[in-house]
């Protein structure tokens, strides 16, 4: 795992609560939640200005930091099935109820957890698997001598009953005497790393490494693959399913009388080089031009400004629908070109909606009767907000980054059409929505990875880029030459591209990360917590717990 930059380390030296009689803030990125696009940057928004964490009622620390605190009466223990809706909720249509579940379970997993979920076990998918995995997990806490960290059990908690044979096959043990991560985040780093081994490195795939590894397929038929002309290597990815021998497939694709102009782009240069010509198209973005393109997270709108022009110059005639995780009063705030760049969406016929959660459009009304109508999505450098006193990376945060793409996906499902493009940007070292989130998330919801480019490749990468925070207000990225985060790699940008290929079977419900309790938050000792104790750290621990409860509700958070 990479480690956070230093510009990052030096602003985290001055972390909230330094002591009880201090004043806890929060200067966490305010695109915090399933929406928020442009926080680039892995590091906490601090830059010196500062403001109160407050909690679900609008109180601030002060007004109760001293006050006793009572606890929840003990209840009788009780299965609770998590799967069960709430009286809250909205009402899902039914085609469209698998693509939010995982959204609104998050939100009950997080609401019932108010009463520190006392004496209660949810149900989950493998809850006939959880005795064994809780013997593991006692034994491995026993074993590291770590019975007493409630991070770490919530970490190994999350663990599937394979990760926990590997963690224990394998011997591992974490240093408890590491400078700069704790015992529990080492743990998380070791699983990550063996499942991002199966997935391979977050750099430049091109299209026949990603369909070798998609079909795991030899180095031979690698270098077969690469010998084919563009008309070959396309009529072979497009119909190999692993039941016809590959060499038989090109056989008869050369066999094949190239097509005409009526085929469309696809069709050009059919016996230029295969690999090379198929990268063009991601590259110069040429996509359906009769479908619908969306855009989700995208700060000041000057990405979606560009999309636009490009695809007017390129004689489409579908939709660009762009859209912001903040309302447009906060916008005007931070950006001078907001109501210009909207202005010119217009020009151009495309739609500009704020407020969306890109995890929860299946109960957004401005979505309705969109099913299967997006050819091309984007989301450049997701990220679920930075909180002050915790890395990313972080096991107590981690989860918010991890689910927002996982929830992205799923949601996507229902509304983008078969063999539609879906494109996110990211740093391939981010630590927060890492590679394997983006392209693991993906898979898993049957969005098959084609290609990993670089960002400065791509023809649609000279946007003005953001923040996406508070920051935009003072100080604003170098989009000219692309040198946006002096703590960021700009070589190491990448954008992840992925097809719908749905099966037509149905999928087991979205898995998530699930989120620390209540009670794991009041006794955690990391981050903004190690130096408070009493009732100050367990109001911040009810503050953070309210926040949460925010970011996936779809609020927004600042």
């Amino acid at each position: 795992m990479d480690d956070p930059p230093d510009e990052y380390l030096e602003e985290q030296e001055e972390l909230v609560g330094a002591g009880e009689q201090e004043e806890l803030v929060d200067a966490g990125a305010e695109d915090a939640a399933n929406g928020s696009a442009h926080a680039e940057q892995e590091e906490a928004v601090g830059d010196g200005e500062e403001e109160e964490i407050v909690d679900a009622g609008g109180e601030t620390l002060d007004d109760y930091k001293y006050a006793p605190v009572e606890e929840a009466p003990p209840e009788e223990a009780k299965e609770e099935d998590a799967s069960k809706p709430g009286d809250d909720e909205p009402v899902v249509q039914e085609h469209l109820r698998d693509s939010v579940e995982g959204s609104l379970r998050l939100k009950r997993l997080l609401s019932r957890d108010d009463n520190e979920r006392a004496g209660k076990r949810l149900k989950d998918d493998d809850d006939g698997q959880r005795p064994i995995v809780q013997a593991k997990v006692n034994q491995l806490l026993t074993r590291w001598n770590l019975k007493t960290d409630v991070v770490m059990k919530h970490v190994l908690d999350n663990m599937s009953l394979e990760e926990l044979n590997h963690v224990m096959a394998t011997n591992y043990s974490p240093s408890k005497f590491d400078p700069r991560k704790t015992p529990a985040e080492l743990v998380a780093a070791h699983i990550l790393h063996m499942q991002e081994g199966k997935l391979g490195h977050g750099s430049r795939v091109d299209v026949v490494t990603a369909f070798k590894i998609r079909w795991k397929m030899t180095i031979e038929d690698e270098k077969t693959l690469r010998g084919l002309n563009h008309k070959d290597l396309r009529y072979v990815m497009d119909r190999f399913d692993g039941s016809i021998p590959l060499d038989d497939l090109i056989t008869e694709a050369s066999c094949e009388v190239p097509e005409g102009e009526e085929a469309g782009t696809k069709a050009a240069a059919p016996y230029r080089p295969g690999a090379a010509t198929m990268g063009r198209f991601s590259r110069l973005e040429l996509i359906d031009p009769l479908a619908d393109a969306a855009v989700f997270g995208d700060a000041n709108l000057s990405f979606s400004v560009q999309l636009a022009k490009h695809r007017k110059e390129m004689g489409h005639v579908g939709r660009v629908i762009a859209t912001t995780f903040e309302e447009v009063d906060i916008l005007r705030t931070r950006y001078q070109e907001i109501e210009e760049s909207i202005k010119a969406l217009e020009d151009h016929h495309a739609e500009v909606y704020h407020g969306i959660d890109c995890t929860r459009i299946a109960i957004d009304p401005r979505f309705q009767g969109m099913e299967e109508k997006l050819g091309a999505v984007y989301y450049n450098f997701p990220h679920s907000g930075a909180i002050q006193g915790f890395f990313d990376s972080h096991p107590v945060v981690n989860w918010r980054h991890e689910n927002l793409m996982r929830l992205f996906f799923r949601a996507l499902r229902s509304f983008v059409k078969p063999g539609g493009s879906v494109k996110v940007a990211s740093n391939a070292g981010a630590v927060g929505v890492r590679y394997s989130y983006i392209v693991g998330s993906a898979i898993e919801n049957e969005f098959q990875h084609v290609e990993t480019m670089p960002f400065l490749e791509w023809h649609l990468h000279h946007y003005g880029r953001s923040y996406g925070d508070r920051r935009d207000m003072w100080k604003r990225p170098d989009a000219k030459n692309n040198q946006s985060y002096q703590s960021q790699n700009a070589m190491s940008d990448m954008v992840y591209c992925f097809q719908y290929a749905p099966s037509g079977k149905v999928l087991p419900k979205q898995s998530i990360r699930l989120p620390p309790t209540l009670s794991t938050l009041a006794e955690c000792k990391d981050g903004p917590f190690k130096s408070l104790s009493g009732p100050a750290k367990v109001n911040l621990a009810r503050q953070l717990h309210a926040r949460f409860m925010k970011e996936v509700s779809g609020e927004h958070v600042g």
